[in-house]
């Protein structure tokens, strides 16, 4: 199902497909995995979309399997919303995964067309499986599309981001673990930073973000400052500069 959201920069999530499978050191405390083990162990309908997708490591952190489930109950859900909403699609998953096949993928954009009110959010880790598809689907101006950059060791994502034909292509750089010291923004519309949060939270660097605050500054690119993070983030906040960061591309809908 879809619901409202906490995150700083939605206003709601969408999740017709379940689970995933680590790829990168951003990976690592996946608040998605931790969400998914909960939930599938629930006994009902989202108990069954969530089996098996997630699992325990030996060392006890929860971690995705690698199971991919297609929830065809949500896909519709955008549908029934008459007002304007900010849709962060698939945070539970990842939509361009390469067990999630092309004609799903077909029809979530073709719900998003078909939603004009709406922005959709799409978020991955996978851009190259993105820009092999972007001539196979439609890139309404109300569907962004971006992708996770946690440190320098995946800027390349960044490269194949800019072949994906969106009006609006961003970066989530959280959980900002590292530098990204090699970071252009030519093509790119939009920044998210933020810190790791939860258990075993790695420490995130002022300077790194301070170092992606003035690239977007000096090249006009709206920033978003999520959070600081911590195993509390309530207690570190959300301040950069003594302000807070909410800048966004115009939406397709008011917000």
């Amino acid at each position: 199902m879809a619901i409202g959201s906490s995150i700083e920069w939605t206003d709601a999530t969408w999740n017709p497909v379940a689970g995933c499978t680590p790829v990168s050191a951003g990976c690592k405390n996946c608040y998605a995995a931790r969400m998914a083990l909960r939930l599938t162990h629930m006994p009902n309908a989202t108990g069954r979309k969530y089996r098996n997708t997630a699992t325990r490591t030996r060392g006890g952190l929860p971690v995705f399997t690698g199971q991919i489930n297609l929830d065809r109950e949500s896909l519709e859900l955008p549908r029934s919303w008459r007002l304007p909403r900010v849709i962060f699609v698939n945070s539970m998953s990842d939509l361009f995964h390469e067990d999630v096949p092309l004609f799903y993928i077909k029809e979530i954009f073709d719900v998003m067309v078909s939603c004009p009110q709406h922005t959709f959010q799409v978020l991955t880790k996978r851009p190259e499986r993105a820009a092999a598809f972007s001539r196979d689907l439609p890139w309404p101006g109300n569907v962004w599309m971006g992708t996770s950059v946690e440190d320098d060791r995946v800027i390349g994502r960044i490269n194949a981001l800019r072949r994906v034909p969106a009006d609006i292509r961003f970066l989530s750089c959280e959980p900002l673990i590292g530098p990204l010291n090699g970071l252009h923004l030519k093509g790119i519309h939009w920044v998210i930073v933020g810190g790791e949060s939860g258990p075993g939270a790695r420490p995130m660097d002022e300077r790194w973000v301070l170092h992606i605050q003035r690239l977007c500054l000096k090249h006009g690119v709206p920033f978003f400052f999520k959070q600081w993070g911590g195993v509390q983030k309530h207690k570190q906040g959300r301040l950069l500069n003594e302000r807070t960061w909410d800048d966004m591309p115009a939406l397709a809908g008011a917000r």
